[in-house]
């Protein structure tokens, strides 16, 4: 660990120097104000030792300028001086500052509260890292609410690996190729972002988590990071409304490019986690129940909703349907049961 010294007295930074590096940790010297800040911001120490009572700028005036900078805002400092008034310790811990120590101390209680301090920066640091991490993991994929409430406890959040009951949803253009090959380039990549912005906001409002694009379709999971106890119906909802908003959508497209979407909704366990090489990471879901509901939605026409007897047996209760019957699939030894989903009732 790097532990910063500032004093403008040469005795008093050796003294401390001392102590520090008996407990194994670097020691940085500074010995005014604006070397200690310098020194902070560039030299990120893990713990500050700060003189009140120094010419050019005080411990005060240091402690609040480290306080108000991101770079530094997070560093622990011990305010370590002579003057033992109440109302000097309630302005420097006012100001930010962590702990305060009077002059002269015990090298065994400087060195108490030093290990305090590091033990208690390590902890946040490792927070703010699990929490950096599930930012960059779900922003992408997940509302901002969502993510908030993650940060909120970052506990919740099983990042390598689990195997869990989810419900997946794939949702695709129906004849986008046939429109994309008649269409140049940067309109067929227009269109299909407009698509995707109506699918993926509709998605997200019902707490789902859009996990990919694969060309012009959706996979969205529901269920995970965050548990929900009525994912299936989320799902189910999610694809209805999507299919509602379309008329009215349309209205600004170009009558060649008004596409029908597709559904497939299946509901199981999956293997659930970051998936991928260290410098490339995706949450995703993968197993049989992914390829059951990719497998319905390549099925599925005319702006069907094609849900599982998995799926349909939570929510029968809360939809109408048109039953399809058992499909086969390759690969697949058992067919599965499926619907047509015609309504909410």
């Amino acid at each position: 660990m790097r532990v910063l010294a500032v004093d403008d007295n040469p005795e008093n930074i050796e003294l401390v120097s001392d102590i520090v590096e008996s407990m194994g940790h670097e020691v940085l010297r500074a010995y005014d104000g604006f070397q200690a800040i310098d020194l902070a911001r560039f030299a990120t120490p893990d713990v500050i030792l700060l003189d009140i009572n120094m010419p050019g700028m005080n411990g005060f005036e240091v402690v609040e300028q480290l306080k108000a900078d991101d770079r530094t805002a997070q560093i622990p400092i011990i305010m370590l001086s002579a003057q033992a008034e109440i109302d000097d310790r309630v302005q420097a811990l006012g100001l930010g500052a962590d702990d305060y120590l009077v002059k002269p101390f015990s090298a065994r209680e400087l060195a108490a509260r030093i290990d305090a301090r590091l033990r208690t920066k390590t902890a946040a640091d490792q927070m703010r890292a699990i929490q950096q991490l599930i930012r960059q993991t779900f922003e992408r994929y997940v509302s901002p609410t969502v993510v908030d409430e993650l940060l909120r406890d970052p506990n919740r959040v099983e990042l390598g690996g689990v195997l869990q009951q989810v419900t997946v949803l794939f949702a695709d253009l129906q004849d986008f190729t046939l429109t994309s090959e008649r269409t140049r380039p940067e309109m067929v990549l227009a269109m299909l972002n407009h698509y995707h912005e109506l699918i993926v906001r509709i998605i997200q409002d019902n707490g789902g988590t859009i996990d990919k694009f694969i060309g012009d379709a959706v996979m969205a999971l529901f269920n995970t990071p965050l548990e929900q106890d009525d994912h299936v119906l989320r799902a189910v909802r999610s694809a209805m409304q999507i299919r509602e908003a379309l008329p009215d959508f349309h209205l600004d497209l170009a009558h060649r490019f008004r596409l029908k979407i597709n559904f497939g909704i299946h509901s199981g366990s999956a293997v659930v986690g970051n998936v991928g090489a260290p410098q490339i990471m995706n949450f995703t879901a993968v197993g049989d129940t992914v390829n059951v509901a990719a497998r319905l939605q390549s099925l599925s026409h005319d702006g069907q909703i094609l849900i599982s007897e998995a799926t349909y047996a939570v929510i029968e209760n809360e939809v109408e349907v048109e039953e399809i019957g058992p499909v086969s699939f390759k690969g697949r030894s058992v067919p599965v049961m499926t619907y047509s989903v015609l309504a909410m009732r």
